[in-house]
């Protein structure tokens, strides 16, 4: 018979979950044992998201079990349940800011006193007793709006404690933090796991799983595929697990190269932002430059200044030697910039609006004078773009509401090339869209690379960075690795999640 320190403290097999035709967990496995830091690690997409939704009691499976001590899970309907067993501190807080540390310790659960009124005096009491518990130093009459994020993730994890669970789930709990905040963090983790509690812990930063964690298990393409000791794995292995093949294996495509003496188009010196640090950039004419980084690595920043979305807090850009004018997305598509924003939803179109007026408002101005647009004009132009990008639509005037979504994107892509850009940003051109339009898509990229448009391209899909000339990694909000076309897979991921560099 097993004693229950061999007992997990939780178990997950054969988790499915799938929203609508979505598979987003095809096979999801996890077991962690008491008193471990084990590490959860995948690139974007992988599934991890879904499988801690899932451990929380957020979702429920469509197959698959999930154990907690070796008894099944509670029923999703039972909260005070789920929260005696497990929490997850997320990158974006949970806390209310304006109340003080005591009040969230015991948000909807104030001790009370005479008449049903909240003991204010036996709340402070309370909350001091169970920071000193967990040896949590923090002002319990503070506001937590006035934390520092280390502390603010403190209070989450010992108001979780209080609950009675010692399953706690961190999610990217280093974003926001400098390399000293990081390493109190980690201190406190271990003298949390000397008390009795198990941590979950979910980074991109594949060289704090070897600080911190004993053990990882990895996600790809939403299904598990290995869990290991962290001593027993090194780096190289990991890298390759999360990449799915091996050294020898898929490069990105060689191409020919840009001349050297191709003229630059696009030339940025010390762009700083509170999303990227000192970034020096060139795109030369017929070159496709990627971006690629974790989220909230400034990449997509970045590029979105360019564009005119954003004002950099120093630094300068210049398109063919002018000034590019920033915060103005008129005057930069004016300036010869054409863009396919990140969010076609939200960013990309006008769903009122036909496929024709959608594809054509970057270039309103050349289809009639005085403010008036010619209506025969504009749906010539508009067919036009629409046989060029093998839009399938009923025509110019169909509804862009009616649209699948590889067939949106397309709108999105002939809406910036129709003002025959200089330079062409294309952010995340191929996120859901299916695998035939993503090829129609990433092939109108080669082509205004051969027309001699200068691309600036970010994405978290290693297909779309496949297509580029070079590489650009950033980390952190800085500029960490260049790699030219033909690199291996797990190159440029090492560089993505932090292993080959400080």
């Amino acid at each position: 018979m097993s004693t229950p320190s061999n007992i997990p403290l939780v178990q997950a097999r054969g988790i499915v979950k799938r929203y609508g035709p979505t598979v987003a967990l095809q096979d999801g496995r996890l077991t962690v044992r008491p008193g471990e830091s084990h590490a959860l690690v995948g690139r974007n997409g992988a599934g991890k998201s879904t499988l801690v939704a899932v451990l929380t009691g957020l979702q429920a499976a469509d197959e698959g079990t999930v154990v907690f001590d070796g008894a099944p899970a509670p029923p999703l309907s039972d909260r005070d349940a789920w929260r005696r067993k497990v929490a997850c501190v997320y990158q974006k807080p949970t806390v209310v800011p304006e109340l003080t540390v005591a009040e969230n310790l015991f948000i909807n659960r104030q001790p009370q006193g005479r008449g049903g009124l909240i003991s204010w005096r036996r709340l402070r009491t309370e909350a001091a007793e169970l920071l000193a518990t967990w040896d949590v130093r923090v002002d319990p009459e503070a506001r937590t709006a006035d934390l520092r994020v280390e502390d603010r993730q403190m209070v989450e994890i010992a108001r979780a404690l209080s609950f009675g669970a010692r399953f706690i789930i961190l999610d990217e709990p280093t974003a926001q933090l400098d390399n000293r905040e990081i390493e109190r963090l980690f201190t406190r983790m271990r003298a949390l796991q000397d008390s009795g509690v198990t941590f979950l812990f979910i980074s991109h930063h594949l060289q704090e799983v070897y600080e911190v964690c004993q053990a990882v298990t990895v996600l790809r393409d939403a299904r598990w595929i290995t869990t290991a000791p962290v001593a027993e794995l090194p780096r190289q292995a990991l890298v390759e697990a999360m990449a799915g093949e091996t050294v020898a294996e898929t490069r990105g495509r060689a191409r020919a190269e840009v001349p050297a003496d191709a003229p630059v188009v696009l030339r940025a010196q010390g762009l700083s932002s509170p999303a990227y640090e000192n970034v020096d950039l060139t795109v030369r004419r017929g070159e496709v430059v990627g971006l690629a980084g974790i989220s909230g690595s400034g990449k997509t920043e970045l590029a979105e200044t360019f564009a005119g979305l954003h004002t950099p807090t120093a630094g300068s850009a210049r398109l063919d030697g002018v000034e590019l004018p920033f915060g103005d997305v008129r005057a930069a598509l004016s300036a010869g910039v054409g863009c396919v924003p990140r969010d076609r939803h939200d960013q990309g179109l006008i769903a009122g609006m036909t496929v024709g007026d959608n594809a054509t408002l970057s270039v309103l101005d050349r289809l009639g004078r005085y403010g008036f647009v010619g209506t025969d004009r504009r749906r010539r132009v508009a067919g036009e773009l629409i046989d060029r990008l093998d839009i399938h639509t009923e025509g110019a005037d169909q509804p862009v509401s009616d649209l699948s979504g590889g067939n949106a994107q397309k709108v999105v892509m002939a809406r910036a090339l129709a003002s025959d850009p200089r330079l062409l940003v294309l952010i995340n051109p191929t996120a859901g869209v299916d695998v035939k339009s993503k090829e129609s898509l990433l092939a109108r990229m080669d082509s205004a690379r051969e027309d001699g448009t200068a691309v600036l391209v970010v994405s978290d899909e290693l297909d779309d960075l496949r297509r580029c000339d070079r590489v650009l990694v950033l980390f952190h909000g800085r500029v960490v690795a260049e790699h030219p076309a033909g690199w291996h897979d797990h190159e440029l991921i090492a560089s993505i999640e932090g292993v080959d560099h400080g």
